[in-house]
């Protein structure tokens, strides 16, 4: 049994496709989690977001900044307002996972940055990548992950920090989904708000 670490053997969508016997679908149908209705947010949650995307601005105007940071200024203070460190929820750190893609004789693995999990259900995974980065670039990287997951269908949120994007992986259909894009860049609003909404929406179902 040979075994490839998953940024190695899955590159790009191409790859990704291939190795794991998936593709995007053009149903409409498919990923409608991420859309209206959402969950609404209370005034709290509306605050703290409001601060948590300051707070970002300010990290990023003063230079590049490390997954690393994007972690402790952003991605866990974001999961502690939404109440996902807490009961029923577990949030396992660079969680290890393992798995054979189709052929039988050959392992991917990797680690994942954050998994959000409750009662064992794998419900989101979280890939923050270095500021700079797309958060197209990580996709092929984050399907490898998601096609891991011990349930299907799985959602993961990949973000750099300032941008976000939402993936929806139904490995027994072969097929995944994306959502559309949401960033702290934008001049009027919060689209954090959106995102804080979908992931609300994603830990309930």
């Amino acid at each position: 049994m040979v075994t490839l670490g998953i940024t190695k053997a899955i590159t790009n969508l191409t790859e990704a496709h291939a190795k794991l016997g998936i593709s995007p679908t053009s149903d409409a149908g498919f990923f409608t989690e991420w859309k209206e209705p959402l969950p609404t947010l209370t005034d709290t949650e509306k605050v703290r977001l409001e601060h948590l995307k300051q707070r970002y601005l300010y990290y990023a105007d003063s230079g590049a900044i490390t997954e690393g940071t994007v972690n402790l200024i952003l991605l866990s203070p974001f999961l502690e307002t939404l109440g996902l460190f807490d009961s029923p929820y577990q949030v396992r750190s660079e969680k290890y996972i393992r798995f054979e893609i189709e052929d039988g004789d050959t392992q991917l693995d990797g680690l994942i940055d954050a998994l959000v999990i409750r009662d064992s259900l794998w419900l989101i995974v979280i890939e923050s990548k270095r500021y700079g980065f797309s958060v197209r670039q990580a996709i092929p990287q984050t399907l490898g992950y998601m096609f891991g997951a011990p349930n299907s269908p799985v959602f993961a949120l990949i973000t750099t920090g300032e941008d976000y994007l939402f993936i929806k992986l139904d490995r027994d259909s072969g097929h995944y989904a994306l959502s559309d894009k949401f960033t702290l860049s934008t001049a009027e609003g919060n689209e954090l708000y959106s995102v804080a909404q979908i992931l609300k929406r994603l830990v309930s179902m």
